[in-house]
């Protein structure tokens, strides 16, 4: 179908929920990269069907603008506009992550250092109201609302297509990976390059406690060889072994996807190579990964916790004091560390708590994924929960939460949320942003 037609369908489907008072959830085509739980109320709301909201609508070379339905993936999407030598000004790093996840979530990756999320390369949305009214929100247009959808998952309105910028590609990048064996020296030289803005692409990965690399990329016009992370090879696990490397842009993009990070870690016959030829179709991959956690999500009622998947946000100050708490009380590597920097702090955050945040507009995203999470006494999602807060960073939502309301209001701008909230879905046909993660607390 045509977009036009599609989103005629769509809003009357909304108003018709309206009119019923029937809350509802949404049904993409792509996975859901929200962390699973087995107790998650929303698998019980009926769902509005979002799956053809998947195409680019337009790619204007001479502009360097896109317009896309949000469904589409940055890997569709990524191989669409290398054809006219452009790139996203930010690809998440696993394939089937979605633009509209991105801008209502959290969308962080080795070109954040430069450009901040995508949500800071847009233009305009197009979204359909809790009522059944299109809407177009700018930062010319109705730009409290623009503002509002950043962070919102879904509770605001229903983004179905983005007007977006595009930067210039090459064809290969050329990775250096530089090791240091103290978190001092390490945080020393990364600061530096972020600074300097000398690379293309930077993050990277802590693998024990003396183990600290820095992964620096350029892009380049040719490669003497190239890597490949999507089959046999795995990303993580080659960076220690080598200190440059070359792989095609979209190969970079999506490195790590095969494992989505290194999930399959905590599956170890998937990181042999002969399990990864001959089954790797049916198991790897971050769309296989996360269906199968999510068919066996009955049998993890059986745990006393889910493990701890996300990503933290910590102002640049606090990196040295956030990570020596996390040595001493998690322990657990490997860690993906990725610079952010903003423009200005965004609206979803209160006032107040942004001022305790970081003067450069620079935090540093401690993504950890995989820690174990069944010791009696101890809850590691919650206790790291209350040191971010503790050191002025946000946590992602993607995963359980412990908040009060009256923190959760601390961090988040209820003002600012409820205004928009009032305007796009005054009679509350999607959840409210915290009524629609507090339950994620089991």
């Amino acid at each position: 179908m045509q977009h036009q037609e599609k989103l005629k369908n769509l809003a009357s489907e909304v108003k018709e929920k309206a009119r019923a008072k029937e809350p509802v959830t949404f049904r993409k085509k792509s996975v859901s990269h929200t962390v699973p739980d087995p107790k998650d109320p929303r698998f019980k709301k009926k769902k509005i069907d979002l799956s053809s909201f998947d195409q680019i609508l337009e790619i204007d070379p001479e502009k360097k603008i896109c317009r896309a339905e949000s469904g589409i993936t940055f890997y569709d999407l990524v191989q669409a506009t290398l054809k006219h030598n452009l790139i996203p000004m930010t690809v998440p790093e696993l394939k089937t992550i979605t633009i509209g996840g991105a801008v209502s979530g959290c969308s962080v990756e080795s070109m954040s250092f430069k450009y901040g999320g995508f949500h800071d390369s847009c233009l305009e949305y197009e979204v359909v109201t809790g009522t059944g009214e299109v809407m177009h929100c700018s930062p010319e247009k109705n730009n409290h609302l623009f503002e509002a959808m950043h962070n919102s998952f879904g509770t605001l309105a229903i983004l179905t297509s983005l007007t977006f910028k595009l930067i210039p590609a090459k064809s290969f990048v050329k990775m250096e990976y530089v090791s240091k064996d103290n978190v001092g020296d390490y945080w020393q030289f990364l600061k530096e390059r972020i600074d300097e803005r000398d690379y293309d692409f930077i993050d990277g990965i802590v693998y024990d406690k003396n183990t600290f690399v820095v992964c620096l990329g350029n892009m380049v016009d040719t490669a003497p060889a190239l890597s490949s992370y999507s089959g046999e090879n795995i990303f993580h696990r080659s960076v220690v072994n080598l200190q440059t490397d070359y792989m095609t842009l979209a190969e970079y993009f999506f490195r790590y996807d095969a494992d989505c990070h290194w999930l399959t870690n905590a599956i170890p016959p998937l990181t042999w190579k002969p399990i990864r030829k001959t089954l790797g179709k049916y198991f790897l991959g971050s769309t296989n990964l996360i269906k199968w956690s999510k068919r066996l999500r009955h049998a993890l009622k059986m745990k006393k916790r889910p493990d701890v998947v996300v990503d933290v946000f910590i102002p640049h100050e606090n990196f040295e004091k956030f990570y020596e708490w996390y040595e001493k009380e998690f322990d657990f590597y490997p860690l993906w560390i990725v610079p952010y920097r903003y423009n200005q702090p965004y609206p979803f955050v209160d006032d107040d708590f942004a001022k305790g945040m970081s003067s450069e507009n620079l935090i540093i995203d401690f993504a950890i994924y995989g820690k174990a999470n069944n010791q009696p006494d101890i809850d590691y999602s919650e206790i790291l929960e209350d040191k971010v807060y503790e050191l002025n960073g946000i946590k992602t939502l993607i995963s359980r939460n412990h908040y009060s309301p009256e923190r959760f209001w601390k961090i988040y701008s209820k003002e600012r949320y409820s205004a928009a909230k009032s305007q796009l879905d005054p009679d509350g046909l999607f959840a409210d942003i915290y009524t629609k993660f507090h339950n994620r607390t089991s």
